[in-house]
């Protein structure tokens, strides 16, 4: 039996379609969704791809503004091709936490989302489980694990938050036909702290050689031809896991493990990283003057970080929701 990996889509992840290799994401979707009859989510795609190619060449003073519009028609197109109903209104807003300094600093930059619009409508596609409506910009940022390292460098007396992974992939008991998900950390990963943080999905194997597997359990008759609602166990598995695992995208997928903790939210990085940009694109239209002040202060690498990586992240993590695939980035052999 092949090794199943954790799948790059949460809801609806087709295990049964090969990986997809494509330097350009943009392409696969436009095709699979013209191919869909999506004509609505089309629209909005080519709108974000428009959007994406205008920011490349712009300044960090400028793009989070343009990279705005890209993720949130490129955020729409995935709500319209999952045939969600939505409010076209952001359904994200400011939110004052500066008390009673003036200080500008990230842990002050607050964001409410709202009752209704795109944001909320991600979050209900989600199923996430987050009580709280407002955030910080830097609380935001330490949950999200593309820029997790950055954010780690910027702030040292902060905790680990992402565990890193190795050997990822979903298992089968040949004898009782048990099918569980289980992995190993990186050598270097301080496992003494990461194995008291661990989520409610995940557990430390008997053993405790380093290893965890997931709570939850399915059950499949055969290794080699699973049958659909077997699949659809699977599928429901790999959902629940998703909640805690997390992926950077790129040649080869990384995967990482969210752990439990002070100023933990309960969100998927597509959700986190659209209302982030938001964020900071209303601080470019209408206070440019204290964009100015945190990207002259120690945060400059952290934010150029943000704004650079989650171009490529966000937009793949839309790309494998939208269709269900493993769109992946071809990884090219050098000549011998």
């Amino acid at each position: 039996m092949k090794a199943l990996r954790p799948h790059k889509a949460v809801c609806d992840a087709q295990f049964k379609v090969p990986n997809i290799l494509t330097t350009d994401p943009f392409n696969y979707v436009d095709l699979w969704l013209r191919r869909k009859h999506h004509n609505d989510a089309l629209f909005y795609w080519r709108q974000a791809q428009a959007f994406y190619r205008a920011s490349q060449n712009l300044s960090i003073e400028s793009a989070p503004l343009v990279l705005y519009y890209c993720f949130m028609n490129a955020a729409k197109a995935l709500l319209s091709a999952k045939g969600v109903t939505f409010s076209p209104v952001h359904g994200v807003t400011a939110h004052n936490m500066r008390g009673p300094t003036s200080k500008v600093l990230l842990k002050n930059e607050g964001v409410k989302i709202k009752s209704n619009g795109i944001v909320p409508s991600l979050s209900a596609y989600f199923g996430e489980g987050e009580r709280s409506l407002i955030h910080s910009l830097e609380d935001i940022l330490y949950n999200l694990v593309f820029i997790h390292r950055t954010y780690c460098l910027s702030y040292p007396s902060s905790k680990e938050r992402f565990l890193p992974l190795k050997s990822a992939e979903f298992v089968r008991d040949s004898v009782t036909g048990e099918v569980w998900f289980r992995a190993n950390p990186v050598d270097d990963a301080d496992w003494r702290f990461f194995k008291k943080v661990l989520p409610q999905e995940v557990a430390i194997n008997a053993n405790d050689l380093k290893e965890i597997s997931s709570i939850a359990r399915i059950n499949w008759a055969t290794s080699n031809n699973p049958t659909g609602q077997e699949l659809d166990a699977l599928r429901g598995l790999n959902r629940t896991l998703r909640r805690s695992l997390h992926y950077i995208n790129g040649a080869q997928t990384l995967w990482y493990l969210k752990t439990k903790g002070t100023y933990v939210i309960d969100r998927q990085s597509i959700t986190l990283t659209l209302a982030a940009m938001h964020r900071l694109s209303e601080i470019c239209r209408y206070r440019p003057s204290e964009l100015g002040s945190l990207l002259n202060g120690q945060k400059h690498w952290l934010l150029s970080e943000f704004v650079a990586m989650s171009r490529t992240q966000f937009l793949d993590e839309v790309a494998c929701e939208m269709t269900g695939h493993q769109v992946m980035i071809p990884n090219v052999r050098m000549p011998v």
